[in-house]
């Protein structure tokens, strides 16, 4: 039997000569093309220590296609380091290469008429960016993770990628010295992999896997440990077999498998972008999903593990201690999973995690359901007068989420970040950094560096941070991301003041400039857009269509 799609496209007519021709030019034989034809999209880049340990896995990929009978056909897709790019105009690029990412994939294999795709990534938008790609391309797929970084070490501390962006702060506030400063720098990332906390990366790897698109312990292994390449070449396996049952993303991809994913994020206490990352998913996938279904998922699971940027652990701890399938037992157990889903394998969400043992009583990186690290999740979504369309509060790690304080406007991010450390932001104030959304950035960049300057200079609970543009995964503290409708739109965070009082509060879920209507009448009829920053190239083109934050800021939607 012929599972391959091409082949009997083309079986028949004038086009079978050319097109079979092509494929002999590759070496292909004549009994190849009764076989599946699986593409294997390679983020492998040596541009980020993220990407740069994916090449072995691509190679045990193809292998194992190859050994499971498949015709294995390997292309590209770019990548962007968000910890590079950071502070910089490139962070502009970010959210952009996530559609970038997902058109690449679309486009090989619907152009290719493959019969499979392996999506291989490991930066933060390879991940939304290659799920986008394969939900709207909905041939049989699946997701492997390229793994996480190790941690760095100094002076008996783990390092991170974050721990460099914490230690600006607290060298510019003295806090520091220098050698501790510059040996930092030098041992936060000590090889390949992604960013090591539960970051964006991290977060959505362990989404995709509670999502049922990724196998069971995907999600938090080392790249550069060696359990990972059989783990890639058991998922080539399982590819193939999804081919043969024709297992396609959408019937994998619902409702409820979403909700699945939302509460894993929740548990482990996942990054801020996971909201803007699962809305755009949501659509790739044709399943009707709010931003208001993060906050109902929110209010019913806890959160279990103990991770960082706001706690203790590093992904790898938590794939020591038994992994995201350890967080998922737990939370079935408990009556927080959808047990009933299909998963890649085959099988359903309870048949994968049938033999998973209970929490192990030597770790508290993951705390049982009954003694949680918090009882609630901790992303929270807030509204408003200031975001009528909804934003993301991250509540994780603070004392109280609740604060009044006076704004400190900013049109752009270096000149907040210019504030911050010539110590013109003091406790109590409500930092509001505007025209950073998915149009008027363009391209929603993060804020990692404000916030965790902030955090540096001990700020991290006693100033607030407003923000139409996004966070770092690696955010954590007063911090309010996602703001909608976003400045560059009329949105009322284009209207505040210097002085004006914000309120933030997680408690009542809102947020509300305290100004009264009168007055904002007299600013909104007064306002003018400003210019696009680009009118050309792929920036322009983004922030011409790219829809509101909350809605996933994708560019397709109708």
């Amino acid at each position: 039997m012929s599972f391959n799609r091409r082949s009997k496209h083309i079986t028949e007519g004038v086009a079978r000569a050319p097109n079979r021709s092509m494929f002999y030019g590759m070496g292909y034989t004549e009994a190849d093309f009764a076989k599946p034809m699986v593409g294997v999209a390679n983020g492998h880049s040596t541009i980020t220590p993220c990407n740069s340990g994916l090449q072995r896995l691509a190679d045990a990929a193809v292998a194992a296609l190859k050994e499971a009978g498949a015709n294995p056909q390997i292309f590209g897709t770019p990548t962007i380091s968000d910890g590079m790019a950071m502070g910089t105009e490139g962070m502009k690029y970010s959210l952009v290469s996530r559609e970038v990412i997902a058109d690449c994939v679309e486009t090989c294999v619907g152009g290719q008429w493959m019969d499979g795709v392996l999506v291989l990534g490991g930066c933060d938008k390879n991940m939304p960016g290659g799920m986008m790609g394969l939900l709207r391309a909905d041939v049989p797929a699946i997701y492997v993770y390229g793994g996480t970084i190790l941690p760095g070490h100094y002076k008996g501390q783990d390092l991170n990628i974050v721990s460099v962006f914490e230690a600006v702060g607290q060298f510019s506030a003295g806090r520091m010295s220098e050698e501790d400063f510059c040996q930092i720098e030098r041992r936060a990332i000590p090889g390949s992999g992604s960013c090591g906390g539960m970051y964006t990366a991290n977060t959505m790897s362990s989404a995709f896997e509670a999502l049922g698109m990724s196998l069971p312990y995907a999600s938090t292994m080392a790249n550069v440990e060696d359990p990972i390449v059989e783990h890639t070449r058991a998922a080539a396996r399982a590819l193939v077999e999804a081919v043969k049952a024709d297992l396609r993303p959408r019937a994998i991809v619902t409702r409820r498998s979403l909700e699945n994913a939302v509460a894993v994020v929740m548990a482990t206490g996942g990054s801020t972008n996971a909201v803007l990352h699962f809305l755009a998913i949501a659509h790739a996938a044709g399943v009707e999903w709010s931003i208001d279904d993060f906050e109902r998922i929110r209010r019913r699971v806890p959160v279990l593990c103990d991770l960082k940027p706001s706690g203790k652990y590093l992904a790898i701890d938590l794939h020591r201690a038994g992994g995201i399938p350890a967080v998922m037992k737990a939370l079935l157990d408990a009556g927080l999973l959808h047990g009933d889903c299909l998963t890649i394998t085959g099988k359903t969400v309870a048949e994968n995690l049938k033999d998973v043992p209970p929490l192990r009583a030597d770790q508290d990186v993951i705390r049982p359901v009954a003694a949680p690290v918090y009882a609630e999740g901790h992303l929270a979504i807030l509204r408003g007068n200031l975001a009528t369309e909804g934003c993301v509060a991250k509540i994780s790690g603070l004392k109280s989420p609740v604060m009044t304080g006076p704004a400190r406007v900013f049109d752009d991010e270096q000149s907040a970040m210019a504030a911050i450390m010539a110590g013109a932001i003091r406790p109590g104030d409500v930092m509001v950094l505007r025209y950073l959304g998915p149009q008027g950035g363009p391209g929603m960049p993060e804020m990692l560096a404000p916030t965790s300057a902030l955090i540096g200079q001990g700020l991290g609970e006693s100033v607030g941070l407003v923000t139409d543009g996004r966070f770092s995964g690696g955010t954590w503290g007063m911090v309010v991301g996602h703001v909608a409708p976003e400045a560059q739109a009329g949105g009322l965070i284009a209207l505040v003041h210097e002085g004006d009082r914000i309120t933030i509060d997680a408690h009542r879920l809102l947020l509300q400039l305290e100004v009264d209507e009168a007055e904002i009448a007299r600013r909104r009829a007064a306002w003018r857009p400003p210019a696009p920053r680009y009118t050309r190239g792929v920036l322009a083109k983004f922030g011409r269509h790219a829809s509101s934050a909350s809605t996933g800021a994708v560019l397709d939607l109708v």
